[in-house]
């Protein structure tokens, strides 16, 4: 089996055993919420994205699209069921806000249920997985090496698309969805394909002495089980990372992933209110801020937080000195 077709398998074995447990259970969606179905989804996501701009463009598009809308029914009931549990215990929160995040937490369970029987991913005729792996088996899957070449390749691009992208912003966000959230995506996804790659990515250490990498590193980024790479197993060529660039590359996903959810939590409740009260965006948002008190940070200084630290990581260019080469791994 070629490398790929193998990452792929490994991945779909895993979302085929959810996926029948899901099918004996009263409640199909809420199994693969709580199971963490989610993970396997995005690994799946990643593989199809990363080979999508490597090759077969149009099959591993609407591979990525069917795991991308499972992957995003979860994700909604993360979202809102996230909030709701971590208000329980907050007697500051009114019941209607979390009577509404409930309500929908509950609806998004739902939809995922329909769509898991619609697209026939579970239930008696499920076939989804064997349709996806007849698609892999069709694709035209390339020689290790060069793969691993397309695999750099396809990084590069990535990065520069992303430098691109914060560059339009002139280091000024003005959205917490549409910018700062976009763009923790785009960088998590480089920090999510090497574990979908199974070994094929690893770090080295080439002791950077960079000064202004060191306020990246942190104990928190330093311990992280994200920043370990998988052993590299079977493969034979790797695409090396420098150690250094990559945990400041994981502190900036970390950095923003913290302001994003500061963020989401003012516009969760926000709507909640507008829903559960019926009144209108700015009366909802000026009562979130007295809700969340003065220590909670504003949106404003969210987005301008999030605009420094951006300011400061793209202009240090270290996301563009990540990759340091490919090697062929020594015969033992």
């Amino acid at each position: 089996m070629k490398n790929g077709l193998a990452r792929f398998e490994f991945y779909l074995l895993q979302l085929e055993d959810l996926m029948l447990k899901a099918s004996k259970e009263n409640n199909a969606g809420l199994f693969l919420y709580t199971n963490d179905a989610r993970t396997v989804l995005f690994m799946l996501e990643g593989l199809s994205k990363l080979y999508a701009g490597m090759h077969n463009k149009k099959i591993f598009f609407r591979i990525q699209a069917a795991f991308k809308s499972l992957e995003d029914a979860i994700g909604a009931i993360d979202y809102y069921d996230g909030y709701a549990r971590g208000f329980l215990n907050d007697a500051t929160i009114p019941a209607a806000v979390s009577d509404y995040l409930h309500a929908q937490t509950r609806e998004k369970i739902q939809k995922l249920n329909e769509l898991l029987t619609e697209k026939k991913w579970t239930g008696e005729n499920a076939n989804r997985i064997k349709k996806i792996r007849k698609k892999l088996i069709a694709a035209d899957w390339k020689q290790e090496e060069k793969e691993v070449k397309a695999i750099a390749r396809f990084y590069e691009k990535s990065i520069k698309e992303i430098t691109v992208f914060v560059k339009k912003t002139d280091y000024t966000f003005t959205e917490i969805e549409t910018q700062v959230h976009d763009l923790r995506r785009k960088l998590r996804w480089l920090s999510i394909y090497p574990r979908a790659l199974q070994g094929v990515i690893q770090l080295t250490e080439n002791h950077i002495q960079d000064d202004y990498l060191k306020k990246y590193m942190t104990a928190e980024i330093f311990n992280s089980p994200y920043n370990q790479m998988p052993e590299t197993g079977n493969n034979q060529y790797l695409l090396l990372f420098e150690k250094d660039y990559f945990l400041a590359l994981s502190w900036m996903i970390s950095s923003l992933g913290k302001r994003k959810d500061s963020g989401l939590k003012i516009v969760a409740i926000t709507e909640a209110l507008q829903q559960a009260w019926g009144v209108d965006h700015n009366t909802a948002l000026a009562k979130t801020y007295e809700i969340l008190g003065p220590t909670h940070p504003g949106l404003s200084t969210i987005l301008s937080d999030s605009s420094m630290v951006c300011a400061f990581y793209f202009k240090e260019r270290s996301l563009e000195k990540l990759l340091t080469g490919i090697v062929k791994k020594a015969s033992t």
